[in-house]
């Protein structure tokens, strides 16, 4: 899961991009979180010279099953343009055929941070996934997210199966995206294989942003398992993105004994 918080400040910083996919927890969840208010010192700011960045903080949460591997989730954060995220979900059923379902998800983000200042994607979020996917020669599948904030507030989002978005505001939550599914547990997915899903499916989305808004970001795992009305308890609970990240593992040790989740 990822939740980005972001402030529209003057705030200089050179563009970086980070790409990671090893566990810092253990559960197979993706978290990073941002926030909109003056850069404290020990936050970590992503985005560009002209005002607008973003404040992340990021937690990869791997399954138990799957913490050996370092999960099957993969994401990038960049502060090219007013800040990029981007998440991607290894579609565990390619483990049934011996191969690693994080490879996919690894390479696509990998590419993705790549081709992102590329001419041809021209800070658009379904064409990153276009460039992305096509240049993925990783066999297997993933959903994923990309969301990209614009130096006037503008966050542009396209997502391609169950990974999701959210915007809180003032301890509500004010946009959701949707998951694409074909069936249940099924979700669309950018694949491998011809029958997959490509940027064409895509669900692209804008939102307007205010001061101060939090962007949550993650795979199924985090949304399957925490309600929305968590997500905001634990926004308000927490004085800065980073612990936000973090404080998100208690609902979800919480659901992996619960039989019913």
């Amino acid at each position: 899961m990822a939740i980005p918080l972001f402030t529209t400040i003057s705030y200089n910083t050179t563009t970086t991009h980070r790409y990671l996919h090893h566990p810092i927890f253990s559960y197979n969840k993706l978290v990073c979180c941002a926030s909109s208010s003056s850069p404290p010192v020990s936050s970590n700011f992503v985005g560009s010279e002209a005002g607008v960045c973003l404040s992340i903080g990021t937690h990869l949460i791997p399954h138990p099953d799957k913490v050996e591997k370092g999960g099957e989730d993969a994401f990038f954060v960049s502060s090219h343009g007013g800040g990029v995220i981007a998440v991607a979900d290894g579609v565990s059923g390619w483990a049934e055929k011996d191969v690693n379902p994080a490879l996919f998800s690894r390479e696509l983000m990998t590419n993705a941070s790549i081709f992102l200042q590329d001419e041809e994607v021209n800070y658009n979020p379904r064409n990153l996934i276009r460039k992305a996917h096509a240049a993925t020669t990783s066999i297997g599948s993933a959903t994923a997210v990309v969301a990209m904030l614009e130096r006037n507030g503008t966050l542009k989002i396209a997502n391609v199966g169950d990974c999701g978005l959210r915007v809180v505001r003032k301890g509500k939550i004010v946009y959701s995206t949707f998951p694409q599914e074909h069936y249940f547990d099924c979700p669309y997915q950018l694949s491998s294989e011809a029958i997959g899903q490509t940027f064409l499916d895509a669900t692209v989305t804008t939102v307007e942003l205010m001061e101060e808004d939090t962007i949550v970001v993650g795979s199924d795992g985090l949304f399957d398992n925490v309600f929305d009305r968590e997500i905001v308890s634990v926004l308000s609970s927490c004085n800065n993105v980073s612990d936000a990240g973090f404080e998100f593992r208690f609902p979800l040790f919480a659901r992996s004994s619960n039989p019913r989740f």
